[in-house]
């Protein structure tokens, strides 16, 4: 074959969902939390700079909790996977006849008969290393998280909150009442919204239509949810 039509192939494949699973817990609460309160504060507030500060405080709040939640999810995954794999660094030594079996069973489940897999399991045999890290990723459906991953899951989770929670805050910033600040933070918030569903669903292959459709919805509701809240209570005060 000639080589101007031989091409090397190449898989793409999204490695990054970690990130973008973090990008998308931030980002999500961050439009949503703060387009809420500063919807229900528009309710029975009428200074914009009132919303303003309590929206600054709810991101400040809101970017230190999510921020820790990511990292304690984090380090708790760290945690699992170690645990785990000293407990298969034993097990493949005080019950190696057990684990063999486990692996006998692994590949059953793919249509792979004994005799056939039988060359396999001596290779892992030999190296005791691989046979854990095979029984990790085979048996319990282990990945090896990144190291520091914790500490990055925390900024980007907390950067993306901050991010997404000044958004809708934008108008309460430049306009001085809060009637005036609402209508808009609703439009630029539900086309942030918008976008960002479009993304994540184009991202994650869910879809982008479907995923921007049930961002917008969720964050409408909620803020809808906020504003008839505050409305109904400060009517009731009245």
């Amino acid at each position: 074959m000639p080589t101007e039509y031989v091409h090397a192939h190449k898989e793409a494949h999204f490695e990054s969902s970690d990130v973008v699973r973090d990008v998308v817990i931030g980002m999500s609460d961050g439009l949503t939390v703060p387009f809420a309160l500063a919807a229900g504060l528009s309710g029975v507030v009428g200074s914009s700079h009132v919303v303003v500060l309590a929206g600054l405080a709810e991101i400040a709040a809101g970017s230190i909790a999510m921020g820790l939640g990511g990292y304690l999810a984090s380090r708790g995954d760290s945690e699992h996977f170690a645990s785990e794999r000293r407990r298969e660094e034993r097990e493949i030594v005080e019950r190696p006849h057990d684990e063999e079996e486990e692996i006998y069973e692994i590949f059953e489940e793919y249509g792979v008969e004994r005799v056939e897999s039988a060359s396999v399991l001596t290779a892992l045999k030999r190296n005791p290393q691989a046979w854990v890290d095979f029984m990790m990723r085979f048996e319990l459906g282990l990945e090896e998280p990144q190291a520091n991953r914790a500490r990055q899951s925390a900024i980007t989770i907390a950067v993306s909150y901050i991010v997404g929670g000044l958004i809708p805050l934008l108008p309460y910033i430049v306009l001085t009442t809060s009637s005036m600040a609402l209508p808009v933070s609703v439009v630029i918030t539900l086309l942030a919204l918008l976008v960002f569903g479009a993304v994540k669903g184009r991202m994650t292959g869910a879809g982008t239509l479907r995923s921007s459709m049930q961002t917008v919805m969720i964050g409408g509701l909620a803020a809808g949810a906020a504003y008839l809240l505050a409305r109904l209570l400060n009517t009731g005060g009245h």
